[in-house]
């Protein structure tokens, strides 16, 4: 079975536990590490012999936009990530549609690709955004990877689906949640970031394979460049609850995400959505 292997494209200070201690403001004068830690990933993913998603910041496409031709002259996927990493349930619906469209022309100037999928800062489509889906079919999207279906202290929507589903009745689009896993009655998160740096790899390794096999779906995986960056700067300022979630297990995650992907058959999100969008007909 095919499973979507992506990588949300934001640098190391733009990342949410940051968002209270860095100003967007000094962005700008911070190292940036994200053309050097995306080739990495593009490494990484040349040596495992896998073509991937890589959901990008606008912002990102505007100031790198070598590193965006390399991704898509490598075979792989280039997806919009929205402008600058705002939580998707603190906009409006206009301001939602401006920033698409703001990361959408960054997109295309970088690498003369539209992008056709959408991921949602950090995950942040839910309850609260019933306009997001809706928007995103007008704007030509073909399917978001933006519902995160469990609880947790900075996003989450229990109630949406656990697969696949299309979110707007009468539109093509498709919905791509994040995988989770239920056990003993408990769902939790089992589609990568913090929670696979942190867990065990039995533990995401059991899961994407019960995925697979008890629910017979594909996992949906992703992770950050700056996730495979044990150098990447330190922040003081930011509580210690978000300094261990992102700095732990760094030096360890490029060796568990080899491990991962020549353990499983992993491809590119739209040939994913693809093969969702025949078992939804």
């Amino acid at each position: 079975m095919l499973n979507a292997l992506s990588v949300d494209v934001e640098d190391w200070f733009q990342v949410g536990a940051f968002e209270n201690v860095i100003a967007r403001d000094a962005w700008d004068h911070l190292p940036h590490r994200v053309e050097r830690n995306g080739d990495a990933v593009l490494d990484l993913f040349d040596r495992a012999g896998v073509k991937a998603t890589f959901f990008t910041l606008g912002w990102v496409a505007h100031r790198y936009p070598a590193l965006i031709r390399r991704i898509v002259d490598a075979g792989h996927e280039i997806a919009s990530h929205g402008w600058d990493h705002v939580r998707v349930f603190t906009m409006s619906a206009a301001v939602f549609r401006a920033d698409l469209e703001r990361a959408r022309m960054a997109i295309e100037d970088a690498c003369g690709r539209s992008p056709t999928g959408y991921r949602a800062p950090s995950f942040s489509i839910d309850q609260r955004t019933p306009w997001a889906h809706r928007i995103l079919a007008e704007e030509g999207y073909a399917y978001s990877s933006s519902v995160a279906p469990i609880r947790h202290d900075h996003y989450g929507w229990r109630e949406a689906p656990r697969f696949a589903f299309r979110p707007v009745e009468g539109s093509e689009l498709i919905e791509l949640p994040v995988t989770t896993v239920e056990l003993a009655g408990r769902r939790m998160a089992a589609g990568g970031g913090g929670f696979f740096r942190l867990l065990p790899y039995g533990f995401s390794s059991w899961a994407i394979a019960r995925v697979n096999r008890r629910d017979g779906r594909p996992a949906v995986f992703y992770f950050h460049p700056w996730e495979i960056d044990p150098a990447q700067p330190r922040v003081d300022e930011a509580p210690l609850k978000s300094r261990l979630r992102h700095y732990s297990n760094l030096s360890a995650m490029e060796g568990k995400l080899l491990k991962l992907l020549e353990s499983r058959s992993w491809g590119r999100t739209d040939d994913v959505v693809a093969a969702e969008r025949a078992r939804l007909q």
